[in-house]
């Protein structure tokens, strides 16, 4: 980060935390010893996921933590795409019951990991909102772990990222995270 960004960054909100994970190397290291009670993984079923889940699950030993895993998932991607009047019931139905067997499985992975006290999360709506604001504030999360990117370079450019809405707006501390083979910038 150039040395304008981290001022402008330490003007906005009280930086209390320096968190780094290189995904390759497994390292996560904090540079103070604050702890957080409350981690927030934001997964989206990219290529990530598992990196992110790595992420939090490490972050939430390390500190002893709850951990939270969230999906997102939006009602135009239920619909065919033809539809006016949005996903049918049988739709919705069959989108939850498949994104719900995917988290059971992060979370079978974070408790096989050490972690006890996990829960798991699916919202709908706009996930740029959710995840920087409205999961946050309900459950008291104090760390964000999110994906670099989940999107391609053309989507990002069109209607932005999600994590960098996120790393912008989140009241709290969020950890990005480069999967191995990620050449995004």
């Amino acid at each position: 980060m150039k040395r304008k960004q981290l001022a402008g960054l330490a003007a906005n909100r009280t930086l209390t935390t320096l968190t780094t994970f290189n995904y390759n190397k497994g390292v996560f290291n904090m540079a103070d010893n604050s702890q957080y009670q409350n981690i927030l993984v934001a997964v989206d079923g990219s290529k990530a996921t598992a990196a992110v889940l790595e992420a939090g699950i490490k972050a939430a030993l390390r500190n002893r933590a709850h951990l939270d895993i969230l999906t997102i998932t939006q009602v135009d991607q239920l619909t065919d795409g033809y539809s006016t009047a949005g996903p049918s019931a049988d739709q919705t139905y069959s989108a939850v019951h498949a994104t719900r067997d995917r988290m059971d499985d992060l979370k079978q992975r974070a408790q096989a990991a050490g972690v006890t006290d996990v829960n798991i999360h699916i919202r709908f709506g706009n996930p740029k909102r959710v995840i920087a604001r409205e999961f946050p504030a309900d459950h008291h999360s104090d760390l964000i772990v999110i994906g670099a990117s989940g999107l391609s370079g053309v989507e990002r450019f069109m209607i932005g990222s999600v994590t960098n809405y996120v790393s912008r707006t989140a009241r709290c501390d969020v950890l990005v995270v480069r999967a191995a083979g990620d050449t995004q910038r």
